[in-house]
């Protein structure tokens, strides 16, 4: 108050206003429980989405403002939770956390399953909005009808006669299971039926409107006579996405991992849904052609802008213009990339098509130039020279995947070339490091983080031992940890220059 008093009106106002920003600022909708506090305050939520997390975790840093926003967008109807697991080990050793950020998803204080959609804001909402209320909401208008099918993700919608007949049931299972990723609604309205052509029961999944095209229905129709939970559930996965989706950071996972050609270009059907469709439709035409043939491909389209990571990794320039980029990726990983330029006409996408299915498309591998010198004790990979590296049956190989500019791998570099050096006269074994940032990995062996691979000789399956490169061999970095580690997993005795030297001096002294 004595202090208010010295002050001028205008001052006291600003004062004030800044007092206020200060305290807005400091506001946020995440809410953060420790050990006191937990389990007492996570039962107040129907559904809550937990964030453990570590300050220093870099990963964590990333994910804060992404998880602030959608925490404001879902106030009300999820709650966003965060634990501090360096501060309250006991909530976190609870619930099995080993790694940052750990996302769990809580129901009625109970912990449902891991999440692991995407780390976006916009699929954090998506993903939990879905989540949230029931599995299937029910529609007893019209007006309910329209609103729901008129989202900007595709809608299955159940129609039954009698809400209490064993295909509602199970249509009910089938929604309780998928949904994560899908949208699901049911009605036992008469108007709702009968406008929907339905007699007794059906179910119909209706693809987006803005989506809408020539070349494939607006919706599907269950066509089994019997209606059983996995009936459905494979229905709705054989016919969500149609011909052409967009893919979406939060669809993208459901679609990647299969064979999938994917034309990136400007696509925003928020601000120019005409011309995301113009260049759609063109894709599309050309993929009905071949998939009414029986060949088998996926089909998307894409923001080249979002997916910019992906468009650099098949080497193609983003800023390219208004053209459409092509490239294909398979479920194994490798990829193939249109070279020729997309044309107006389909042609081009055609004549990219056809030798792909013929087998006349070389694979695209983006590499560093085959070394001219690769005789130190640490070999040097490339994309290109990868495969008669490591998959030479004759020998272990122990592979560092880094990156040039990571701070632990420079620090692990002399230790690794000593380790090198000291393996450099055994011949049953290979130390190889490889860029990971320069060169695509083949398939099989993706590499998430940079890290270590040590894959024995005539191995079946490539053993990835620790995600995390401070985590390897519990933690030693040392050249002692990594002769340890070789001599309990090489597939033979080790052999060591140090060795190989002592010998060489006995065998002196005893011709003496």
């Amino acid at each position: 108050w004595k202090l208010s008093c010295l002050l001028a009106p205008g001052a006291m106002f600003r004062l004030l206003f800044l007092a206020a920003l200060a305290g807005f600022t400091r506001a946020s909708d995440v809410l953060e429980y420790t050990d006191d506090d937990f389990e007492s305050r996570i039962g107040d939520h129907d559904l809550a989405l937990v964030e453990f997390f570590a300050p220093w975790c870099g990963h964590c840093k990333r994910l804060a403002p992404e998880y602030e926003a959608a925490a404001t967008r879902l106030k009300g109807v999820v709650s966003l939770v965060k634990v501090d697991c360096t501060a309250n080990s006991n909530t976190c050793s609870k619930y099995g956390v080993s790694g940052y950020p750990t996302l769990k998803i809580f129901r009625d204080g109970e912990e449902s399953g891991p999440y692991d959609g995407p780390r976006s804001a916009d699929g954090i909402v998506s993903f939990l909005k879905k989540q949230a209320g029931p599995a299937s909401v029910v529609l007893k208008a019209e007006a309910d009808f329209e609103k729901f099918i008129s989202d900007r993700d595709a809608s299955v919608v159940g129609f039954f006669a009698d809400e209490k007949s064993t295909a509602q049931t199970e249509f009910l299972k089938a929604a309780s299971a998928l949904r994560d990723n899908y949208r699901f609604a049911h009605t036992n309205s008469d108007v709702l039926l009968k406008s929907n052509g339905i007699d007794e029961e059906g179910v119909v999944l209706f693809r987006p409107p803005r989506l809408s095209n020539k070349f494939e229905d607006g919706s599907v129709k269950f066509s089994d006579d019997k209606y059983t939970s996995n009936k459905i559930k494979k229905f709705i996965q054989d016919n969500i996405f149609g011909i052409c989706p967009h893919m979406t950071d939060d669809n993208k996972d459901q679609l990647k991992g299969k064979d999938l050609l994917v034309a990136y270009y400007d696509v925003d059907y928020d601000k120019n849904p005409k011309g995301s469709n113009y260049w759609r439709n063109r894709v599309m035409k050309v993929a009905k052609s071949f998939l009414d043939q029986g060949k088998k491909l996926n089909f998307a389209v894409a923001s080249k802008n979002l997916f910019s990571h992906d468009v650099a990794e098949f080497g193609l320039d983003g800023s390219s213009g208004e053209l459409p980029l092509v490239a294909i990726r398979t479920a194994k990983g490798d990829k193939y990339v249109m070279t020729e330029e997309f044309s107006r006409d389909g042609k081009a996408l055609e004549r990219f098509l056809q030798d792909y299915f013929d087998g006349k498309v070389k694979r695209y591998l983006k590499s560093e130039p085959i070394p001219e010198d690769n005789d130190g004790p640490v070999k040097v990979l490339v994309a290109e020279n990868f495969d008669s590296i490591v998959n030479d049956d004759s020998k272990d190989v122990l592979i560092e995947f880094y990156a040039p500019w990571c701070g632990h791998c420079k620090n692990l570099e002399p230790k690794y070339n000593e380790l090198g050096e000291k393996l450099a006269d055994d011949p049953n074994i290979v130390i190889a490091k490889m860029d990971a940032t320069a060169n695509d990995v083949p398939s099989p062996y993706e590499v998430s983080e940079f890290q270590f691979l040590f894959m024995p000789l005539n191995s079946i399956h490539v053993r990835f031992h620790y995600r995390v490169l401070l985590l390897l061999l519990q933690g030693g970095r040392e050249v002692s940890d990594f002769i340890s580690y070789l001599k309990r997993e090489a597939s033979n005795p080790l052999v060591m220059q140090e060795e190989s030297k002592k010998k060489k001096k006995k065998d002196d002294k005893s011709e003496l």
